[in-house]
């Protein structure tokens, strides 16, 4: 295997441009569908149920997807052809979405949406784990962090700054606010323009003969796809497997915090609890302004994450940023102030970074360069069975155990952040299998 050439930062950035646009549309679902769902008329205790496109998605499509690039070799390049796929999808979802008439318009687009996003996002890492040199993989996650900090505060906070030209009280027929219907439109045309900017600035690198020929003994059919994925879960490293457990605390809570944001600070912050009050656009929009600072402090923490990570190491770098996210959570119930909530997302947006850019350093460091794609897809079911699984329980427990007080929700979700920090520490810290160290050592 040749050594890869090593790139500038600068072009490691625009190879990173297209993850901008995937996260804008990432930070638009984030930040308006718990909204856009209270508008058409939902339940805030089966809220969760109307998120599940994201999780099953995730789970369908991104091992698949994975492995399928793995295998897959054409002019453009290997990965490319998802990237370009994807973002298709992805910017006809987001033009349709907020013209959803009912609830279950909603949540099929939201369907569409997340299957156009999923099939982006892991060859999308792959790209940047093949493209890139060992010792450069964490400069390039966590730049992609970065760009997922900068691309979700603009997303939740366009709304807001659509304020300035649309009154925040205008709504299409359907209820929605009209500036949500523009900030979607932008998003689109993010979505699409942004991937072909790095496709065409940063190619793929052409496989070299070898490489080729493993292709050649590997068909891109499903029979050997699925066989494919299953021998990888039979053999995942196991520092891959030990951050199973850390991955089901961080993502569960994320999760719940997206789909309760709002509807918490409706109640602490301005004491309403209907969803077609003046007050509670007042509190979705203090929300999504709350999401923009903490992403906004993740796009700047990734960066400042870099040199930490090289000094002190990615796990216990992102067993303090768990905790400080868990933290901030566990205080946000209390914060009867705008102001108070906007202090606490220096917490989230320090373990926002973490999530977007230390697992996938620690996840690089250990698989084999040649199920770059595959691993990455695997590993995605860390984050969407934690969804999946919050999905199916938040109901059973938000009434009984919670309360029915989007509040506690918040706080739950403080206690398994301090959780899934502890069980971070528990990791292996991990080296890339034999046969790669080999190759290297060569």
């Amino acid at each position: 295997m040749s050594e890869k050439p090593r790139l500038s930062l600068l072009r490691i950035i625009e190879m990173n441009i297209g993850f901008f646009g995937l996260q804008f549309s990432f930070g638009l679902q984030q930040a308006n569908m718990g909204p856009i769902y209270g508008f058409l008329g939902a339940d805030e205790g089966s809220m969760p149920l109307l998120w599940l496109a994201g999780p099953m998605t995730g789970l369908i499509i991104q091992p698949i997807v994975g492995a399928m690039s793995d295998r897959t070799d054409t002019r453009i390049g290997r990965r490319t052809p998802y990237f370009l796929i994807g973002a298709i999808i992805c910017t006809l979802g987001l033009f349709a979405m907020p013209h959803s008439t009912s609830l279950w318009m909603a949540a099929s687009l939201l369907w569409i949406l997340d299957a156009g996003n999923n099939i982006t996002m892991e060859p999308y890492r792959a790209y940047v784990a093949d493209r890139l040199a060992p010792d450069q993989r964490s400069i390039g996650f966590l730049t992609q962090s970065a760009f997922t900090g900068l691309a979700q505060t603009l997303s939740y906070l366009a709304p807001s700054l659509l304020t300035a030209f649309v009154a925040r009280d205008v709504l299409d027929a359907n209820g929605i606010p009209v500036i949500v219907r523009i900030a979607f439109v932008i998003g689109a045309i993010l979505s699409i323009s942004t991937i072909l900017w790095s496709v065409l600035r940063v190619r793929e690198l052409p496989l070299d003969e070898a490489e080729r020929a493993e292709l050649a003994d590997k068909p891109l059919t499903a029979r050997a796809t699925l066989a494919e994925i299953r021998d990888a879960i039979r053999e995942m490293p196991r520092p891959m497997r030990q951050l199973a457990g850390a991955m089901l605390c961080q993502w569960y809570a994320m999760f719940a915090y997206w789909q309760y944001i709002s509807f918490a600070v409706g109640r602490s912050i301005y004491n309403t609890t209907d969803h077609t009050s003046p007050a509670y656009i007042e509190a979705a929009l203090t929300a999504q302004q709350a999401g923009a600072i903490y992403n906004f402090i993740a796009f700047v923490g990734a960066l400042a994450l870099i040199p930490v990570v090289k000094r002190f190491g990615a796990r216990p770098t992102h067993a303090v940023c768990l905790a400080a996210s868990g933290i901030a959570m566990l205080l946000i119930p209390g914060a009867s102030t705008p102001a108070a909530l906007f202090v606490l997302m220096l917490g989230i947006g320090i373990g926002w970074a973490g999530m977007m850019g230390n697992t996938y350093v620690m996840l690089a460091d250990c698989i084999p360069p040649e199920r770059n794609g595959i691993y990455m897809g695997i590993f995605n079911l860390f984050i969407v069975i934690p969804m999946l699984i919050q999905t199916l329980t938040m109901p059973l427990i938000y009434g009984p155990l919670l309360g029915s007080d989007p509040r506690n929700v918040l706080m739950l979700g403080g206690v398994l952040m301090l959780a899934g920090a502890l069980a971070t520490l528990l990791v292996d810290a991990g080296h890339r299998a034999p046969r790669d160290q080999g190759l290297a050592a060569g």
